[in-house]
């Protein structure tokens, strides 16, 4: 599901903006509005799977806008984290599977990569895209 945070951009001293992401009391930054954007959504969804992992509740997004100083710019940053979670999770586990011996030798013989076989079916089967 996507959401969007409220963020507030400031712009520092030494050029660029700090980002203030208020629903969960963090600060990124970045050298340009587009960057800084970019490491607001990378600051927000590492923080919500990070909660998730530890069997927190992600804040619910502001809906209003956040207390700002004149020279601070607002704006909202979209999230799904889920999809965070897929794009940015791609460490490998191991699982064992048992296949009967003839299957595994004609695998073998055929050169499949039974490990790389059984995530395209999976992915496949759970309608998930390729990335």
């Amino acid at each position: 599901m996507i959401t969007a945070y409220p963020i507030i951009l400031h712009p520092a001293n030494e050029g660029g903006f700090i980002v203030y992401v208020p629903d969960f009391d963090i600060n990124t930054q970045g050298e340009t509005i587009a960057e800084a954007l970019y490491m607001a959504r990378d600051a927000i969804g590492l923080t919500g799977i990070t909660m998730q992992d530890m069997n927190q509740l992600i804040p619910s997004p502001t809906i209003t806008e956040p207390p700002h100083n004149e020279n601070e710019m607002v704006s909202w940053v979209d999230i799904d984290f889920n999809e965070y979670r897929r794009k940015h999770d791609n460490r490998s586990v191991r699982r064992n599977i048992t296949l009967p011996a003839w299957l595994d030798d004609a695998a073998k013989e055929a050169n499949i990569n039974v490990s790389g076989f059984i995530q395209s079916a999976l992915k496949t089967h759970l309608n998930i895209a390729s990335r």
